[in-house]
Parts: structure tokens; sequence; C-alpha cells
């Protein structure tokens, strides 16, 4: 079985092509998960019936002329069919010279096979026991516990599969005015297309006609609709509402958010860890260390400790069984697959081979402020009229000022007077003024909106001293009529994620290019006692490189965008919030809704998914260690050589229970609570009482 991988595998080359390989029966990975366990499924249901049959005659419970004979028979067609893949493999572990568990399959159970073929095909000149009861119950096993972990990365694969299947497949395009279908891998930018009411946007674009609220939870996780007007971006995945927009396609295919957050995913479950890389080169020197043991000791007992040849065959078989090392294989794949599908889940995306490990040993978080701690979007805290003048026609002539500006806090301006139910008064002749402002005419009247003026209003209408909200001045004729308070509130979830963070042992840092007095509130109300601020881009990296310099990892969590230096240059950086750049963020953990609770939980996933790997291979290591000197004989001193008629079939019984236990300890992360214990008393906040430790 083959797969296009990664150079890190064993390779070999087939139809001019370079294909990658471990073992069939422990980690290949597969481009469809489920024809593969269709497939497993077949052999299975064929070799474990069959299986039983050979038993049963084997033992003489079904007594017959021949009955031997059949079982030779049904235990050949178990070996050609259910071997078949483990044949592959091994055929081309000795092509490259590196051993896999294929081979050790393969040598154990054909030696089984072939022993017991030649006893039936020349009788009187072996002794008579048959083992070919061994030989398939070997492979069966093996395949069922091949069919556990397959269906393991399947579950794991879900996640994907859902993105891939929630956009349309077919969608309408608009040329010279007329709208066609085609399929969705045709869509190229630039192209027109119509959505309608109710259907999925199949490409990040921009609205070029019509109007419509949209659901973009996919993406931000808020389940409140966003209204679309011309101009505004879309982005792929995104539900419309009840109007009818025309769209440019702007990114298609695997560009669009949902195909770039797919190649996160697939890229995220074939990855490996460092633990990954060493598991593999110990499994490589492995193989060839046990059938060097297998030689030594088949030949040691029957030269020199009394075994017969038959006994030789099957202290040899036992151990190649025993010793093949697919819970070892399992250990770390499995639980990289369940952690990352279960992060994902939960929306959160780990890129890159080390992401995992390093959010697990992290011991120190940096953080940016604007769009990462806060929201990003200012809104309008509060607007004061000078005595005298009516609030509301002051509001309504500020938001149809506003109304020509694109500022942020043009539309915090609008987007009050939306809430109040004011109608914005028309202003004609409106122009921006770079540093300044707006302004424009209404009713004659010259009205203006931006910092000048701010110093001289009276200070009794003013926020107090220290506050960390920026402000502008209402004026008509030049003369102040209004102080308008814009703020970029905390992130809800901030400062209860900071809390748990600090419970884990990951104290946070605030670092950021606002100034001071901004700063020094939003990291108050975070609860973030040491920040940086007034810091440039190159500066953050400066102050991360200080950390990193004293020793453990260092996170940095970002928006992904401005902060792409210093989240590069972090062991781990967190893109909080995820937009259709999303593949192109730095950071190598993606956190799809812009919670900071994710980020808590991100460490927790990482913890517990790497505290698996390393139960499993503590596992892995114990049962080779334990089990394989009773293969090589230690119990022949105390059961004679007799013990080997049951060894064979046990070893494959213990092989398939151990990688069981891998697979089951692997798939406890989907189910292991992650989140923080509800708040035992009213008006607790979660995160000011200790939780589990991870």
């Amino acid at each position: 079985m083959y797969v296009e991988g990664s150079p890190d595998d064993l390779s070999a080359t087939r139809d001019n092509r370079t294909y990658y390989f471990c073992s069939t029966s422990c980690r290949t990975t597969f481009a469809d998960p489920t024809h593969d366990l269709r497939d497993l499924v077949r052999r299975i249901a064929f070799g474990a019936p069959a299986t039983v049959v050979i038993v049963l005659l084997q033992y003489s419970l079904l007594r017959f002329g021949g009955a031997e004979a059949v079982a030779g028979a049904l235990a050949l067609a178990v070996q050609v069919y259910l071997g078949r893949p483990f044949y592959q493999g091994a055929w081309d572990a000795i092509r490259t010279r590196h051993g896999n568990m294929d081979l050790l399959i393969a040598v154990g159970s054909t030696s089984a096979f072939l022993y017991s073929a030649a006893v039936l095909l020349l009788p009187g000149r072996l002794p008579p026991a048959t083992y070919f009861d061994a030989s398939s119950a070997i492979l069966t096993l093996i395949l069922v516990g091949n069919y556990l972990e397959r269906r393991t990365r399947a579950l794991a694969a879900d996640t994907l599969q859902r993105l891939r299947a929630i956009l349309p497949a077919t969608v309408r395009r608009i040329r010279d005015g007329r709208e066609e279908p085609i399929a969705l891998e045709e869509i190229q930018p630039g192209d027109h297309l119509r959505v309608r009411p109710g259907e999925r946007i199949p490409v990040d674009g921009v609205v070029r006609a019509g109007g419509s609220s949209v659901d973009e939870s996919i993406v931000t996780g808020e389940s409140v609709p966003v209204g679309k007007r011309p101009g505004d971006p879309v982005v792929s995945g995104a539900i419309n509402g009840d109007g009818q927009l025309e769209i440019e396609a702007r990114s298609v295919g695997e560009d669009t958010f949902v195909g770039q957050i797919g190649r996160i995913v697939s890229e995220a479950e074939q990855s490996k860890v460092p633990l990954q890389r060493t598991a593999d080169r110990i499994a490589a020197a492995f193989v060839p260390t046990v059938l060097g043991l297998a030689v030594v000791a088949a030949l040691g007992w029957t030269l020199f400790g009394g075994a017969s040849p038959t006994d030789g065959i099957l202290i040899f078989v036992t151990v190649t069984i025993i010793a093949c090392p697919c819970a070892f294989g399992l250990a770390t794949p499995a639980a990289i697959v369940v952690g990352t599908g279960r992060a994902a889940r939960d929306g959160i995306l780990f890129k890159g081979h080390d992401a995992l490990e390093q959010a697990a040993r992290l011991d120190r978080l940096l953080t940016d402020k604007t769009g990462t701690l806060t929201e990003g979007r200012a809104s309008l805290a509060e607007f004061r009229a000078i005595e005298g003048e009516d609030p509301r026609a002051l509001l309504a002539l500020a938001a149809g000022l506003e109304s020509g500006s694109e500022h942020p806090f043009a539309r915090a301006v609008v987007a009050e007077a939306l809430r109040q139910g004011v109608v914005p008064t028309p202003v004609e002749r409106f122009r921006a003024l770079p540093g300044e402002g707006v302004e424009g005419y209404s009713g004659g009247r010259r009205v203006t909106l931006g910092r000048g003026g701010v110093e001289r209003f009276s200070t009794a209408n003013r926020p107090p001293a220290g506050s960390a909200r920026s402000e502008a001045v209402l004026a008509i004729e030049g003369r102040p009529r209004a102080l308008l308070s814009f703020e970029d509130r905390l992130r809800p979830s901030a400062a209860a994620a900071i809390a748990e963070l600090r419970a884990l042992g990951i104290p946070t840092v605030m670092v950021t290019g606002d100034r001071e007095t901004v700063a020094r509130e939003i990291a108050g109300e975070a609860g973030i006692a040491e920040l940086y601020a007034g810091v440039t881009p190159a500066g953050k990296v400066e102050i991360l490189r200080r950390f990193q310099s004293n020793g453990g990892a260092v996170g940095f969590v970002g928006d992904g965008i401005n902060d792409a230096a210093v989240l590069t240059a972090a062991d781990v950086g967190i893109a909080i919030g995820a937009g259709t750049d999303v593949a192109q963020e730095a950071g190598k953990i993606v956190l799809l809704r812009s919670d900071w609770t994710q980020v808590p939980v991100a460490v927790r996933i990482a913890r517990r998914t790497v505290r698996k790997v390393r139960q499993n291979l503590v596992w892995a290591l114990g049962y080779n260690a334990f089990l394989l000197p009773i293969a090589a004989g230690a119990l022949v001193p105390w059961f004679g050589f007799g013990i080997y008629s049951v060894l064979p079939i046990l070893g494959a019984t213990a092989m398939a229970l151990s990688s069981t236990l891998v697979l089951v300890n692997s798939l406890s992360l989907r189910w292991v609570r992650l989140l923080p214990r509800a708040p035992s008393r009213p008006g607790d906040r979660i995160g000011e009482h200790p939780v589990n430790a991870v």
C-alpha cells in the first residue's frame, strides 16, 4: 500500500513517481480513509471466518477425511488475500534495505504456513503438527488492529470532509448579462457570481451588486449576521441571508478560506513531531535487531538446547510475531491524529510539524493588544453635546458627515446612529482632511469632525485624564458642539482565558505599539501585570528574543497579519481570529474564532496529546521488553518446547491487544474535558479558581 508523502519516510519509486511508506500494519496514510476501511472490512470478513474454520479443522472439532487439506487450502487463501499488502511492504523493505514491520509480519506468518504445508505435502518426513491456524490468525488479528487504526484516522478526517462538503458543487456565473451554471472547480478569479438567499458563498470575493445579511459564523464564530453591501468582502462557506448578492471572485479553489483550512487540517494530520521522528529511528533499527534475535534463538535452541527443527521454526515465528512493534508504530501518529482532529473540532488548527509539541512545552506567552486582546473595532463609547444642544440632532449630523468615510471611527458613529434609530442628516461637499478628520456642509454651514478643538473643549465634558479612549470633536462653523469618545473594548473572553493560562503556569505579557496609557488600562482589565508599550514590529521581535534567551518556549498571540515577523520568530505563534488569508499567516496555531478561551484549550490539547504519545511509547517499549525474552525461550526450562504450540497465536493476540490499548488510549482524547469547570459561586468568573492540572 503506497501513498505520496513526506521524505521523512522511507521511499521507493514506482511508475516514475516517488512514494513514501512505513508499515502497512501501523501508520501508512491514505488519501481516502473510507476506501481503506472498506478494503480492510472485506479482508477481515473473509479472514475471520476462514481462521475459525481452520482452528476447528486443526483441533479435530470438525472430523472428516481430508480435513487438514481443507485447512491448508483455506490457509493458502488467507495467506494470499490477507497477506498481499504485507508482502508488498516487505519487498519494498528488502529493496530499500530498510526493515519495516511488514517484513516481520510477512516472515513470521509465511514461516508458519510453509512449515505446515511441508508437513502436509511430505507425510512422515516431519513431525505431524501443522500451524495453519497460527499463520491465518496472525494476519487476521493484525488486520483487526489495522482496522481500528484506520477507523481512528477516518474519525479524525471527519472535520476535513465536512469542510469540503459545505461548498456548493455548482454555482451561477454571470457573463454578458446572462446567468449560466458552472462547476465550482471552473470558477476563475474575476468571475462574477450570483448567490441567492440561503446559499453558501462559494469563493472569497467582493460584493459588486445587491445587499444582504451574511452568516459568517464559520469564520468568526459569531451567530449574528453581518450586513453586506457593494464593496464589502465575503468569505467562502458563509451563508447568504435574505438578499441576493452578485460577487466578484478573488480567491478560488485551495486559495479560499475553506480550501486553506482544509489544507492546514490535512497537513497537521500527516505531520511529524520530533517524538515521531525519534520513534521512526528506533523502529528502523528495531526490525533487523528482532530478525537477528529470531535467527539466533531458533538456531541456538536447535543446535545447543535440544529443540527439534519444528521447535526452532516455531521459536523463530514466535519472536517475529511478538516483537512486531505495531503498538510502537501507532504510539505517536494515533495520538497526533486524534489530538489534531479534536482541536479542529474545537476551532483550533495546529500547523507545521512541531506545533503540538512546542505548544505543550509553552511557559510564557506574549500578546499584541489591538485586534488581539481587544475586539479590533472602535465603538462610540460616549457622545456629549454641549448644554443647550439637541444630542440626537447632533448625532444625526455626525452620522451624515461620516457616511462618506471608511475610517473605523466613522463606522462606529454610523452604527451608533442606526442603533438609536437616528436618521443621518444629508451632508454635501464631503472632504477628508488627512490627519485632521472630515468636513462637509449642511444647510450652508461648515461641519467638521476630528481631533481639532479637543484641547479647547470644556474639561467638564471630557473623560478623566488617563482614559484609554480616543476623542474627536463635532464643530459647526468652527465652534465645538459635541465631544465623541471612542474605545476598542477588551474581548469578553480575554480576562478569563489569561487567568486560566496563569493557572497552567503560563504568564502573559502585553507587547503593543499603542501608547502606554491605553495599554495599561487594557492590561489592567485583562489581568496582565507586565507590559511593553510603544513597541515597533522589530521591537516586538527583540523583546521576544530576550525572553527566549532565558530558556523555555515562548509564544506570541497576534492577529496574524501585522504581527507576521514576531509570529514567525516565536516558538509558538498563535493567530487569533481567521480571515481569507489564514493559510498565509505565520502562526503555527490558528484559532478560527476570535475567542481567547481557545488559547488555554489549545495548550491543554497539546499537553494531553504529548502525554498520550509518551504513555503509548512507554507501553509499547515495555510490552516488547517483557515479551521478547519469553518468545526467545525464557519459559522453556519450566514448560518445555511444547509451549510453542500455542505461543505464536498468543503472541499475535497479545500484539493485537497492545495495539488496541494504544488506540483506545489515544481515542480518549476525543472525550476528555478541556474547558475549566463552571464557576462554583454566583459572580465567580471562570479562571479565578484553580483547575485540574494538565
